[in-house]
């Protein structure tokens, strides 16, 4: 499928247009690279990707010379390229957690923590972790954040922070932390450098998913002191921060994967034109070729509702609604559109042979991360009532 071009800038079809280019050339060779393990890409593999990506001048793509981001349409054109290969978006700084931490803290942030915590991330110097899901059988907060356990108590011009964490993507071996915690105001974010002899990995979960540096973690955190100055914002605001990162990170995610799932439908439609069975091609089997037709259709509906909710933002609408939707809406369909490929292409759908079994494992996890698909369901509905009650008042 090619991407859509018409409604875009040409800024953005530039960048799109080299990043495609340096993915399809630079990147795809890494795939099956045996620094790809249980828990993600190695940091020294993703610091070889990120200077090749330097150097071809498509690093961190999303973000311009003078700091200022592309809008969330033509950021979508962008990433759906990174996409590409499950290694672009590592190789490019466009991943998660990176992409959303950027995002969040280039809005919130002062000029002190910019130089301090955000510029050596958009140099794709150090990578972040986002410290906000805890675990379940302590009560902690997940898809519901009023949950949140993790406390934190002002000491002097200090804070001291205490609690766990779970789930926290790529916090072996970042070098920034951003923890969420609560005070007696309400929800706080915090700026650390790591790593820190207060927050300890107690464990590296295995998980179905492995296309993220440093894997998903179980966090202590014990007697964290910090200055005031490293708080994002003020005290109380961290969940009004949270929905600053959290709409378009979701977004985000549909762009990347977006892209993963056409290149799993090139490799899957590559193989049913080759490969020959009871005497005729794969694709002339209505039963292989109709699965690729949907997926067709299915590409091209995720990709325009894709754009969609990305014009909401671009708007300055906050798009709770718009970009649940979307979540919801995109990461069931690539769910099918990867099923698909694998059927379509038998035994060899489900070997490391291709990057398509990958694409398989790691959407079936995107149905949960930033909100499953429940959670979402569920808040829609609860607007689906404000709306009607209001409607009879």
């Amino acid at each position: 499928m090619e991407f859509t071009r018409a409604g875009l800038s040409d800024r953005a079809l530039e960048i799109a247009d080299r990043l495609e280019t340096f993915v399809r050339e630079s990147v795809v060779p890494f795939e099956g690279d045996a620094r790809v393990g249980f828990h993600g890409p190695s940091d020294e593999m993703a610091l070889e990707l990120k200077a090749l990506a330097r150097e071809a001048g498509v690093l961190t793509p999303h973000i311009l010379e003078d700091g200022s981001h592309l809008t969330q349409r033509e950021t979508a054109c962008v990433l759906m390229r990174s996409g590409l290969s499950i290694l672009g978006p590592l190789a490019c700084n466009t991943a998660a957690p990176d992409e959303g931490n950027m995002l969040l803290i280039g809005k919130v942030g002062s000029e002190e923590m910019k130089e301090r915590f955000l510029a050596p991330i958009v140099r794709g110097e150090k990578r972040s972790a986002f410290f906000m899901t805890e675990p379940a059988v302590d009560g902690g907060a997940g898809s519901d954040p009023t949950m949140l356990q993790t406390t934190c108590v002002p000491d002097g011009n200090h804070w001291v922070i205490n609690g766990r964490k779970a789930f926290i993507t790529g916090a072996d071996g970042a070098g920034v932390g951003i923890v969420m915690a609560k005070s007696e105001d309400g929800a706080c974010m915090f700026l650390v450098d790591l790593p820190h002899p207060a927050i300890r990995i107690e464990r590296v979960l295995d998980t179905i998913d492995n296309g993220m540096p440093g894997g998903h973690s179980v966090i202590s955190i014990e007697d964290l002191r910090l200055p005031a100055d490293q708080m994002l914002g003020a005290s109380g605001e961290g969940f009004k921060y949270a929905q600053v990162r959290l709409g378009p990170a979701r977004l985000s995610h549909c762009m990347r994967w977006l892209g993963a799932c056409v290149r799993a439908q090139e490799i899957a439609t590559d193989y049913a034109n080759r490969r020959q069975a009871f005497g005729k091609r794969l694709i002339d089997h209505e039963g292989v070729g109709f699965m690729l037709a949907e997926n067709l259709i299915e590409l091209r509906a995720a990709e325009q509702m894709t754009y969609w909710c990305a014009d909401v933002l671009d708007a300055g609408a906050r798009g709770t609604s718009e970009s649940s939707m979307t979540k919801v809406h995109v990461s069931e369909a690539l769910m099918r559109v990867a099923d698909r490929c694998v059927q379509c292409m038998g035994g060899t759908g489900v070997t490391q042979d291709t990057m398509v079994e990958q694409v398989f494992r790691e959407l079936r996890a995107f149905r949960i991360y930033d909100g499953p698909t429940e959670v979402h369901k569920w808040s829609l509905a609860k607007k689906i009532k404000r709306d009607w009650d209001r409607g009879q008042s």
